[in-house]
């Protein structure tokens, strides 16, 4: 691929308040080199805030015509190859990776942090109930943001509050009910950027909590390509189904698009296997929905986020046949 499009630079157009700002402010920054699938065009603005405060006084200034994308981890993420306009916020794990172990079994913990560890942290402080994140390949932001789960719990099961900061730079607090959860997705307030969040468990013994969370290591290991560059599951399961059976029997196991594959170990897992492009790997993605609808009549929805913008000429159509996508879905 040639040298990403580069975006015109929105620092001196901040001026001067934008010198208050503590974080880290990068113009162009590739988005590759965060997104665990390794692909993806410039940020015209990357921010990682110092911590909340830094990140109130950011949005409460920022001017409202800015587009602002909050990103995690990048596991569960496809930024297109034309890449972001405005701000891709990404927090980090010094100023938003902190842990705190509450009365009751409950436990307060930076959206920063890997899924894994927030159910190590619980485990070793004997709190149940969160086991079920150490089979999530992402962070807490964004399982709070797509309910997260996996082996019959989900994020909403366990999170009793969390704390966000609006698109106004705003710091506010926001329950369970606020989310108005459902599967794989959450309606909270738009624009929000989540900072920290309480859950709730129960009572357990450090060691058998930590067994299980070792057998449940060795389960994803031996059925899912964990070492891959990968976006973990790339479609939700239809209601009666499971996306990759499907797609095995739509003949869609290995299947190949440039430099992205469809896993030969875990038929619903899309992954870069040779310098892949971001419009290699969503083009994969529709020919196998393509494939599956001819196939079942069913018609598999992305569990993936994708977002940015199509470089010109490397559009990608819903089905191969349909409309051309111009933004997350």
């Amino acid at each position: 691929m040639s040298d990403p499009v580069l975006w015109p630079d929105l620092l001196p157009g901040f001026q001067p308040w934008i010198a208050e700002v503590r974080g880290k402010l990068v113009p162009n920054q590739l988005l590759s080199e965060v997104t665990w699938f390794r692909v993806g065009g410039p940020a015209q603005l990357f921010f990682q805030p110092a911590d909340e405060a830094d990140l109130a006084f950011f949005l409460k200034h920022l001017p409202r015509e800015i587009r602002v994308t909050t990103i995690g981890l990048g596991s569960n993420l496809l930024i297109r190859d034309g890449g972001l306009d405005g701000v891709v916020i990404r927090l980090s794990a010094k100023g938003f990776g902190g842990i705190d172990v509450l009365d009751d079994h409950r436990i307060r913990v930076g959206t920063a942090l890997p899924d894994v560890k927030v159910a190590t942290a619980a485990a070793e402080a004997g709190i149940d109930g969160l086991t079920f994140y150490r089979g999530i390949p992402g962070g807490i932001g964004g399982a709070l943001y797509m309910n997260a789960g996996c082996y019959g719990t989900e994020t909403r099961d366990r999170m009793v509050e969390l704390r966000a900061v609006t698109r106004e730079g705003e710091i506010v607090t926001l329950s369970n009910a606020d989310m108005g959860y459902l599967y794989r997705k959450s309606n909270g307030p738009r624009g929000a950027v989540y900072t920290s969040a309480v859950y709730q468990g129960f009572a357990g013994d450090p060691a058998d909590i930590l067994e299980r969370m070792r057998q449940i290591t060795e389960k994803r290991e031996a059925s899912q390509p964990t070492r891959a560059k990968t976006g973990g599951s790339t479609f939700k399961n239809p209601e009666g189904h499971s996306s990759w059976k499907l797609i095995d029997e739509a003949g869609c196991r290995g299947l190949i698009v440039g430099g992205a594959q469809m896993s030969e170990l875990h038929a619903n897992f899309l992954l870069n296997i040779n310098d892949a492009t971001a419009f290699d790997i969503e083009t994969l993605g529709e020919t196998v929905r393509n494939r599956v609808r001819a196939k079942s009549g069913i018609e598999l929805k992305w569990e993936i986020r994708r977002m940015g913008h199509f470089l010109p000429g490397r559009e990608v159509r819903e089905f191969m046949d349909g409309d051309v996508f111009t933004g997350a879905v």
